[in-house]
């Protein structure tokens, strides 16, 4: 009990040791307490985080106007993003694309509206922003839905007899692309059709857009269509538009099915542009 008692008795200094230990603690207890309790004071602390925060908002504000910012476009070439930011359905973008890849163009405001069928509305928002080729309010022709100057009547002349220096009138054609157009057409033999003109490699579409604004194919000229089902792997590659290979493939599908029933069946050999059909096709017979 003694034993006890002794770990409980303290000396003068040790109490004043003791005392000054939990008043030390007293006081750290309060101040921590009086800092929790004490409501938030506008500081050079907040001062910062508000300049901070400013900073933040307006470099947002700037990527949302960075972002959101329409700049003049040609509307025939909307892609399905291009179409998707500018507020254009599903549906709508693939009647303009549909429409392009019939080798035509819209030419006003009123015109994309026909095509794609967007609303009044959105029409009034996106509209300011087009920007069509120079060529845009002359006056298309019946036949060709082409466009003549200032709607001024005029002769076309034939594609098949142009010459390179004729070609390089068109704004867009140079020394190279004419002598490419040339050089193409006499490895054909002539252009059966017009759109023969789009194949021509480096050509782009509104360059034959203007080219048949004042050229067509007037003489069409006479070619010997080759047999399918008969013809060799060379005479089928003497083609412009079948590679030796692809006339292998052609060949060997024929043997391994039979003749060629009609000529879309040359859509299953392996390897076959299906988008270069309507060409080929003119060059071959059953």
């Amino acid at each position: 009990m003694n034993k006890i008692k002794s770990h409980f008795k303290f000396n003068k200094q040790e109490r004043s040791g003791i005392f000054f230990l939990l008043l030390i603690i007293c006081i750290l207890q309060g101040i921590y307490y009086y800092v929790k309790t004490q409501p938030y004071q506008k500081g050079s602390n907040l001062a910062l985080n508000t300049i901070a925060q400013s900073k933040l908002d307006s470099l947002k504000n700037q990527k949302q106007e960075k972002t959101s910012k329409v700049f003049p476009f040609n509307p025939n070439y909307i892609t399905d993003y291009k179409g998707y930011s500018l507020g254009m359905s599903t549906e709508q973008i693939d009647r303009l694309l549909a429409y392009r890849q019939q080798h035509k163009y819209v030419n006003s405001a009123k015109e994309f509206q026909m095509v794609t069928k967007v609303s009044d509305s959105l029409l009034s928002i996106i509209s300011p922003f087009f920007q069509f080729p120079k060529w845009k309010n002359r006056t298309p022709s019946k036949e060709y839905g082409s466009f003549t100057p200032n709607g001024s009547e005029f002769v076309k002349k034939d594609l098949n007899t142009a010459s390179g220096t004729e070609l390089k009138a068109i704004h867009g054609v140079g020394d190279v692309l004419s002598r490419r157009i040339v050089k193409f057409r006499d490895r054909l033999g002539g252009f059966l059709v017009n759109d023969q003109l789009y194949d021509v490699y480096g050509l782009e579409p509104e360059v034959v857009q203007r080219i048949l604004i004042r050229f067509e194919v007037i003489t069409i000229p006479t070619i010997k269509k080759i047999n399918v089902n008969e013809a060799s792997v060379m005479e089928l590659s003497a083609l412009l538009y079948i590679n030796y290979d692809l006339a292998q493939q052609i060949v060997a599908y024929r043997t391994a099915n039979g003749s060629f029933e009609s000529l879309d069946e040359l859509k299953e050999v392996e390897n076959f542009p299906e988008n270069r059909i309507g060409r080929i096709k003119l060059y071959l017979q059953l």
